[in-house]
């Protein structure tokens, strides 16, 4: 089926109304699409997943093979101002003409079968990665793994970076249930990569039962910083006087040794040199994690929006705190839990700027802040929206306070599409 307005806005307005839920876990339907186009990559993929840290990985392994030579096929998700972000061919955002091809070709593809807007999306995009003649694949995780549409392609590799509690009513509200959903995308004889050093027993376990080739961050693979600089080490590869991650934090380390590690265990299709790596880490760049705009009030924005990276939001602000005060800006969807957002991060600011996000998912900031209230003394001002929320805080901030926009991906694209050009030193 061809539509009369062939545009990618309307496409996407299309493909969100037409499954009747915005989520849907399985492989059965994703499946029969796939076979049903022929998507069968000749190329290695690696899958990526974890609660934290995924998008991060993914940039790690873009940058170091397309710095190595490779043509690289990255999807990810969310993204914060353009769906294009979730489709980069040779390390470029592909265009809006690329992605409605795939998208149709999908459509000619499905006949009655109902997709999700992700699982449509997904699909398209290998499509495109076949079509452009890629070299790697490097898909990441949308929800959990076993069930997500990503894991409807066979893995050469696949990375798990950190297992923590989102998506409970998906996933399930303990680290062994959500562990499990992770190890889904394991498979039998393959690498299968934990970068979090204390892992839910039944990710291993599963690793093991079917046959993977599990990787511990911490035993089969090391890191450790010192004096400016990170060492590698896996088995008889050490890899000494890394530079420092352009992404900041020291979590980062994690995620990119996450990232070596795969590469090091796919070094006989997809062998990269050291030189290759120190390009890849010190150019990465990715908007909204931990991303900082210099000048008389520094404003820092973080998709930071369930337990574990507030607690490395805290982290990164007490490893740099500002000269003078810090204020939040604060919005948070009402599926999350945001007393366990809030809690690492009750003692981070000097005010606190909530607001309210629209839509299905959102929350009013009356709502929120309510939490605010019960987890801080710190004063509190209550907004409809983001852009309100940021406008006053601009007003109250003076030279050496700092702003840090967070709670959400929704909370992040607000300010960065309103005050952050391309002229920002983004994700730096």
């Amino acid at each position: 089926m061809t539509f009369s307005d062939p545009s990618l806005s309307s496409w996407l307005a299309r493909l969100e109304r037409a499954h009747p839920s915005a989520i849907e876990l399985g492989l059965e339907r994703v499946a029969r699409v796939r076979d049903a186009m022929g998507l069968r990559p000749d190329f290695p993929v690696i899958l990526v997943g974890g609660t934290n840290g995924k998008g991060s990985a993914c940039a790690y392994l873009e940058a170091i093979l397309r710095a190595q030579g490779f043509k690289t096929g990255l999807y990810a998700s969310p993204h914060l101002l353009r769906y294009n972000e979730r489709v980069r061919i040779d390390g470029v955002e592909a265009s809006d003409a690329e992605i409605v091809a795939g998208l149709q070709a999908v459509e000619d593809a499905r006949g009655g079968v109902s997709l999700t807007y992700f699982e449509h999306g997904t699909l398209g995009a290998v499509w495109q990665f076949m079509q452009a003649g890629v070299e790697v694949g490097i898909l990441e995780v949308g929800l959990g793994g076993r069930l997500d549409a990503v894991n409807a392609f066979e893995p050469a590799a696949s990375i798990v970076t950190t297992v923590d509690l989102d998506h409970q009513a998906w996933l399930g509200d303990t680290r062994e249930a959500v562990g499990f959903e992770k190890a889904g995308i394991f498979r039998n004889g393959k690498p299968a990569i934990c970068g979090d050093a204390d892992p839910p027993q039944s990710l291993l376990d599963h690793a093991h039962a079917i046959g993977a080739k599990p990787l511990r961050s911490g035993s089969d693979f090391r890191f450790v910083l010192a004096d400016g600089v990170w060492h590698f080490r896996m088995g008889e590869i050490e890899l000494a006087d890394l530079p420092l991650p352009a992404l900041a934090g020291t979590y980062q380390l994690a995620n990119a040794a996450a990232a070596l590690a795969a590469l090091s265990e796919l070094s006989g299709v997809l062998p990269v040199s050291p030189a290759a790596i120190h390009a890849g880490l010190s150019d990465i760049r990715l908007p909204g994690r931990f991303q900082r705009t210099p000048g008389p009030v520094e404003i820092v924005l973080d998709v930071a929006h369930n337990p574990q990276s507030a607690r490395a939001l805290a982290e990164n602000l007490r490893a740099q705190p500002a000269r003078g005060a810090e204020y939040a800006v604060f919005a948070l969807l009402a599926d999350k839990d945001a007393d366990a957002v809030i809690e690492p991060l009750k003692d981070a600011f000097d005010g606190w700027f909530v607001a309210g996000l629209a839509g299905e998912r959102g929350q009013g900031g009356e709502a929120l802040a309510q939490h605010v209230r019960a987890n801080t003394d710190a004063a509190i001002e209550v907004f409809d929206d983001v852009r309100s929320a940021f406008a006053a805080v601009k007003l109250r901030a003076t030279e050496g306070d700092r702003i840090t926009v967070f709670g959400s991906f929704y909370t992040v694209a607000e300010i960065l599409s309103t005050y952050c050009n391309a002229s920002s030193p983004l994700g730096r």
